[in-house]
């Protein structure tokens, strides 16, 4: 019997917040939020954004003036909407209005003497030209004389085209959070979401290693670029032409896994199976993928899947920008027909648009074989029934969309409906769809999703964007979408694409909902079954996952392990659900901190144990189980 894969839990960090219990989604749908979320979404972002600080039993600000926790949602109710979700870029990335570029210079002398110069010895080139004459002048200093043409480089300023970024919450700064020792962004932003993720399940790492071996274990988490800012593989490749020195970190932290090393090594202290699948921006779905086949075929039990990108740097954006994939200021202008641009509007999916937005993001949810998750007494959020990935085939452009995301999709769609029906399909789910936010992506994913809505019987299917609200972060794209869409079965409302007045001209949407109001779904989300997730990377890599709601998956553990089983496991999730609400208390007080054990019960390996039929680690309660059956029965 196949295994189902439930999520138990999920976290994460982005431009709209905290992604566990449903805090980033509520910034999403805030306006549509009763008066008790929307307070507890304004207090949670203010704490994140280290405006307030609790203090016994009230809040503090910076200044020292006291606040209950009704006062902090009101006070800072606008300075909480202005810093989050898409806006202009800061100075922890890059001025926007002043970035560094690097102009040639080619000098010659004027025919009647030399080019001369004054400069410390230790900045001579080597070897030194021929037309070069050096005179000393000091023990430090030197006259340089030249003679013929030379070329060089002068630092210079210009204002980057680009200027809007989904970019974390103005304030927050994960490094703050723990000895983060000059690691990249994206690994810090990892450190904090992947504990995030954890400290949701409401449940001890220890205890669940108790119930599973070491190897039952699984941590799938990447980044799809890597690791490009300067304490990376970005600050590698520059450091020569800057006249710097390559750390020794630079190299080995660069690499596009590091984010599942740093989870094994820091947080979990893992040694189950670990790696990442890169698939552009689908990464976060091919990583789904892998955990949902693992726990399918009962190799895994439990699986940490995640991504972390943080692409937000000049570089970065110079190189999609050179494609004339991103929103620039001109062309948003030009859109809107005003002489300033309007960055909280510049992700605009299936609207008239110009291109999309570059976003950082760290996502991470816990999946978990059904059995487990009823013997640990688990909170369960969801269940994800299958992802499917396809290429595109031949094409003209590396970068332009192709055929593989028409078989993504019906796939995901046909295998949802023989798990929940024609009729949940055609008339109880929704799409998050990949929506960029470019014209080209507009036309064609909206083609690919109304043939499949009339494909499935689906006369008006909702369309979800969220990269509307938090920008495009490349490989953590689909766990944005994935982490948000459980809020839609927490408070029922699909988030509207707020950013359109509505769709372009060109879309195809017949058969497609797709508007810029939140969409009511049904008292706590029972009008939607099943969500579509749906990813579109450069290159062919197309993926879409199935996944189903909480009052679905219960009707199937239901069916699976009998009444007698769900009782025995709400009663042991009363505790359970009760230290997971304590945390979010904790998180939004801004209490909580993330999980980093460096130095931590490292293993000795000279006390590790091999036997004919196991492996014993130290520190771990199971042994790892040897085979002792072929793989290939039938041909042997």
């Amino acid at each position: 019997m196949s295994h189902l894969p439930v999520i138990i839990g999920f976290g994460g960090i982005n431009a709209a917040g905290r992604a566990s219990f449903h805090q980033a989604y509520q910034r999403m749908v805030l306006d549509s939020l009763d008066e008790k979320h929307r307070q507890q979404t304004i207090v949670g972002l203010a704490s994140l954004m280290n405006l307030v600080h609790y203090s016994t039993d009230h809040f503090l600000d910076q200044a020292g003036t006291r606040y209950s926790y009704d006062e902090v949602a009101s006070s800072f109710n606008q300075t909480v909407r202005d810093g989050t979700l898409i806006r202009r870029i800061d100075e922890r990335f890059f001025p926007v209005d002043a970035t560094t570029w690097q102009k040639n210079l080619s000098m010659r002398p004027d025919g009647k003497s030399p080019l001369t110069f004054v400069t410390a010895s230790r900045h001579l080139p080597e070897p030194l030209p021929p037309s070069w004459k050096v005179t000393t002048l000091s023990d430090k200093e030197v006259q340089v004389e030249i003679t013929d043409a030379v070329d060089i480089k002068v630092s210079s300023e210009r204002v980057f085209p680009v200027q809007a970024g989904g970019i974390l919450p103005s304030g927050f700064e994960p490094s703050a959070l723990y000895a983060s020792r000059n690691h990249p962004r994206g690994l810090q932003m990892t450190v904090y979401a992947a504990s995030d993720a954890i400290q949701s399940m409401g449940i001890d790492w220890n205890t669940i290693l108790q119930h599973v071996a070491p190897d039952q274990v699984a941590v799938y988490a990447g980044s799809a670029m890597s690791q490009l800012d300067y304490n990376g593989s970005g600050g590698m490749i520059q450091a020569r032409l800057m006249g710097k020195k390559v750390t020794s970190k630079q190299c080995a932290l660069g690499f596009c896994e590091m984010p599942a090393d740093f989870v094994n090594a820091y947080i979990l202290g893992s040694v189950g199976a670990t790696g990442t699948g890169a698939g552009a921006c689908a990464t976060f779905l091919y990583n789904l993928r892998m955990a949902v086949d693992d726990i399918n075929s009962g190799r895994r039990k439990l699986v940490l899947i995640g991504t972390s990108e943080a692409p937000v740097t000049s570089e970065v954006a110079d190189g999609y920008a050179a494609m004339g994939a991103l929103a620039t200021d001109a062309d948003l202008m030009k859109l809107d027909g005003t002489e300033a641009a309007d960055h909280r509007r510049a992700s605009r999916p299936f609207g008239e648009n110009c291109g999309f937005t570059l976003a950082e993001s760290s996502q991470f949810i816990v999946l978990c074989a059904d059995d487990l998750a009823l013997e640990l007494g688990a909170n369960i959020y969801g269940a994800v029934g299958a992802v499917f990935v396809n290429a595109d085939g031949h094409k003209k452009s590396i970068s332009a969309p192709g055929a593989g995301n028409y078989i993504t999709m019906a796939k995901a769609m046909a295998s949802a409906r023989t798990i929940v029906g024609a009729d949940a399909v055609a008339r109880r789910s929704f799409v998050q769809a990949h929506g960029s936010s470019t014209p080209q992506n507009r036309v064609t994913e909206s083609h690919i999703l109304n043939e499949a809505a009339k494909a499935f019987g689906i006369e008006s299917w909702p369309v979800a964007a969220m990269k509307s609200y938090v920008g495009h972060s490349i490989g953590s794209a689909g766990g944005d979408q994935l982490t948000a869409s459980l809020g839609v079965w927490q408070h029922g409302l699909i988030p509207g694409i707020k950013t359109i007045d509505g769709p372009a001209s060109d879309l195809h949407c017949s058969n497609l909902r797709i508007g810029n109001q939140d969409m009511e779904v049904g008292k706590v989300g029972m009008g939607i079954d099943v969500a579509f997730i749906n990813a579109k990377g450069f290159g062919g890599n197309n993926a879409t996952a199935n996944v189903f709601a909480p009052h679905i998956v219960e009707k199937m553990l239901a069916k699976k392990h009998g009444a007698a089983a769900l009782s025995e496991h709400h009663k042991r999730n009363e505790a359970v659900n009760e230290t997971a609400q304590d945390y979010n208390a904790r998180s939004i007080r801004g209490e909580a901190k993330p999980i980093y054990l460096f130095d931590h019960n490292v293993i000795d390996n000279e006390n590790i144990e091999i036997q004919s039929d196991k492996v014993v680690i130290p520190g771990f309660d199971k042994a790892i189980d040897l085979p002792d059956e072929s793989a290939y029965p039938d041909m042997v």
